[in-house]
């Protein structure tokens, strides 16, 4: 699927919720990055994702917490790359151990924290900007 049909389809809750891995996670962050930069990107990136857990009836799929914390991550690694498949060959990290990646920022696992879900949480170990 093209980026546009991606994003249509995301944002307008079409896009089958099988498909919205991990992988589309890190799709979309880097789409909104490209297209809007990093603060309007944690912004729609929350906003849809939410949206789309709650339309789809899981509530549970949103954590605003690890959401901001993965479009960080994903806003540290780009680089010059034309296509959101060049990006991830080139930082295969972040498909394969994005959890450690996040977690080396707080000195707990903030992946167990239930108020993660609802606020975003501030790294007390290192800030990600």
């Amino acid at each position: 699927m093209n980026d546009r049909d991606f994003l249509l389809q995301f944002g307008n809750c079409t896009l089958p919720p099988e498909l919205f891995d991990h992988k589309a996670h890190l799709r979309l962050a880097w789409l909104q990055i490209k297209q809007h930069g990093l603060d309007r990107a944690l912004e729609n990136c929350c906003e849809q994702i939410s949206r789309f857990a709650s339309f789809h009836g899981d509530h549970q799929k949103f954590n605003k917490t690890i959401t901001n914390a993965s479009v960080y991550a994903v806003n540290h690694f780009m680089k010059d790359e034309t296509s959101f498949e060049e990006f991830i060959e080139k930082n295969p990290q972040l498909l394969s151990d994005l959890k450690t990646l996040i977690n080396s920022h707080y000195s707990y696992d903030i992946f167990t924290v239930e108020n993660a879900r609802k606020i975003f949480i501030e790294p007390d170990v290192q800030p990600f900007i």
